[in-house]
């Protein structure tokens, strides 16, 4: 049998600017991201800056249940 993961948790991030109206956006939509992330050591919503292809460059992505 394997072991339990415990603590780590997958979870999904998306682009937050999905509400703004920018003519310079290359697709329309939104774009989401899939990372894991431990339980005990960051309890809150976590936010990361990647690459948003939608918008063609680094937005602030935050974490969605």
């Amino acid at each position: 049998m394997s072991k339990n993961k415990g603590a780590r948790i997958i979870i999904t991030l998306e682009c937050c600017c999905k509400n703004l109206m920018n003519t310079n956006k290359r697709r329309k939509g939104l774009f989401r991201y899939t990372s894991t992330k431990n339980r005990k050591n960051t309890p809150g919503r976590i936010e990361l800056m990647k690459f948003c292809p939608a918008c063609n460059q680094h937005e602030k992505f935050k974490e969605i249940k």
